[in-house]
């Protein structure tokens, strides 16, 4: 079977390990242009494509997969199918019409819940107890294609999108290989999204870090996890960017201004070094990260941070 594989991100990756492994005759790697990043602004490019160089796959980088030039060229490699993976755009119709057995998406959620661009993090901020992978047929919405197969997993209460990122990614590859032969071997029948039930994920903005002390401090701890390892979760202290990386949920021990810093005993739950007073409850604090400083752990931060402890955070 020829293959076509689209895809930008580091979830996309394993996937595309599995069909080579397994035989699969891939015959393209489409992915988003190399992009200018950090203080040097030099150009880097998607862990995709430095996963299929390392393979000696052929690689295509268009701006956009709707000009007439690029949908011809994705036409010469004769694709059996076309397996897309997070790559953030919509194909079109001409490109969803190439291939005999159609374009197949592999999704990190559930659908018909949470569609569109985060529903990793989504899934976390809605303190959903299960999410998963779907592989569907491709149309011309966004997400909105049949559905070929689904599988599902537990978010613990560990999971940031990071780790359920790395864990869906897995369950995806492993999922690809048992469905591209059912559906090629016509033993799969496509299953219509129930509309009714379709929520959708918009884009993360950077701003959306910014720490709202005022919200419950189950609400915070969620974002915390949900916007790890991007935006982060950040707070001020003394005019700088202070992360919170990992923190936990903790009820209210007595009664705290919103903001407030408090130290925590050694026997608090996970060992949390301080506290963070909310709307409802305490965020526990285990790890940190100053603006240009490395992360370290909430006790490492308080012994360089004494006066910390009783300060008033700004609400966000």
């Amino acid at each position: 079977m020829r293959v076509i594989f689209i895809g930008t991100p580091e979830f996309a990756v394993p996937p595309l390990k599995h069909l080579i492994l397994n035989q699969y005759q891939v015959v393209a790697v489409y992915t988003r242009p190399d992009k200018p990043a950090g203080r040097g602004r030099s150009l880097v490019s998607p862990p995709l494509k430095r996963a299929a160089l390392a393979w000696e796959l052929p690689v295509v980088q268009p701006v956009s997969l709707k000009s007439a030039e690029v949908v011809a060229q994705l036409a010469e490699f004769h694709p059996d199918v076309v397996v897309v993976a997070a790559f953030g755009q919509i194909l079109p119709r001409s490109v969803l019409d190439i291939p005999g057995y159609g374009c197949i998406n592999i999704h990190p959620s559930l659908l018909p819940r949470f569609r569109g661009a985060s529903p990793v993090a989504s899934a976390i901020l809605a303190g959903d107890e299960f999410t998963g992978v779907s592989i569907m047929l491709m149309d011309r919405g966004l997400d909105t294609g049949p559905i070929l197969a689904r599988a599902q997993i537990p978010i613990s209460a560990q999971d940031t999108t990071g780790s359920l990122t790395a864990k869906l990614s897995l369950i995806a590859a492993q999922l690809l290989l048992e469905v591209l032969p059912r559906w090629s071997g016509g033993k799969l029948t496509p299953q219509p999204q129930n509309e009714a039930e379709a929520t959708y994920s918009a884009p993360i903005s950077k701003e959306e870090g910014e720490i709202d002390w005022r919200l419950p401090a189950i609400d915070i701890w969620r974002r915390v996890r949900a916007f790890q390892p991007w935006p982060g979760c950040y707070t001020k202290w003394q005019g700088r960017q202070l992360k919170i990386i990992e923190a936990v949920p903790l009820p209210a021990i007595r009664a705290l201004e919103v903001g407030q810093v408090v130290a925590l005993t050694p026997a608090t739950e996970l060992k949390a070094a301080f506290g963070v007073s909310t709307g409802d409850g305490i965020l526990g604090v285990l790890k940190v990260q100053s603006e240009g400083k490395r992360a370290m752990s909430a006790t490492e931060f308080l012994r360089g941070q004494r006066q910390f402890i009783g300060a008033i955070l700004p609400l966000g």
